[in-house]
């Protein structure tokens, strides 16, 4: 299968925080897959996540616009957090579909969430309009991941599903939230500017830690 010429990324997440792992992840498949943009979306409310222990959507919209100011191909969309209702991959999708007919659409994610892929919003459809990137964290064998855990999707999906090994995914949104509340530095595995949010905001200092 021919690759599309012209492409966007989108990078969705709850981003809570944000963090270098998910800025690499997402510079390396756009130079991967020559993507154009780059489109951070913050979840509004997850299905998969228990809101209560989930952070403002503003603090973590803002946290993610201050991380990416700095890179001329990554760009926000509130789309989700303005949303009302559970927020599933597939509107996401289909909405970026409709504003960019012309373009490829790599949705960004981690490659544990492949094996469960089947599980996910109307899967069928979603990947009827937009690539896959699973980008492996360390100690995934990537081989393995291609033989083993993919192998229960059908044909047409697997053509639509790329696997990128990516470096820094080792950093959690869990473990920095855990630093935090342990007073334990979170200093360059984050940008500057998110950590000092956090502490001006006094974010994470008690309760949830679930990523």
């Amino acid at each position: 299968m021919s690759l599309p010429k012209k492409a966007i990324g989108i990078m969705g997440g709850t981003f809570d925080p944000i963090h270098y792992g998910h800025l690499v992840t997402a510079e390396a498949v756009r130079n991967e897959f020559d993507l154009e943009k780059v489109y951070f979306v913050p979840s509004g409310n997850p299905p998969h996540k228990d809101p209560n222990l989930v952070t403002d959507s503003q603090h973590r919209y803002l946290m993610t616009f201050l991380s990416i100011t700095t890179n001329k191909y990554f760009e926000m969309s509130p789309m989700e957090i303005n949303r009302t209702g559970k927020s599933y991959a597939y509107d996401t999708v289909k909405v970026f579909r409709q504003n960019f007919p012309d373009h490829g659409i790599y949705f960004i994610t981690g490659a544990d969430a492949i094996k469960e892929i089947l599980t996910w919003h109307r899967v069928e459809e979603l990947l009827d309009i937009c690539y896959f990137v699973a980008a492996t964290r360390p100690g995934y064998d990537l081989d393995d991941l291609q033989k083993e855990e993919l192998k229960v999707l059908p044909e047409e999906y697997l053509k639509r599903i790329k696997i990128i090994e990516v470096p820094a995914m080792a950093i959690s949104s869990t473990e920095i939230k855990k630093r935090v509340k342990e007073r334990k530095p979170i200093k360059y595995l984050l940008p500057e500017a998110v950590e000092q949010y956090i502490y001006k905001n006094e974010l994470y200092t008690s309760g949830q830690l679930d990523e």
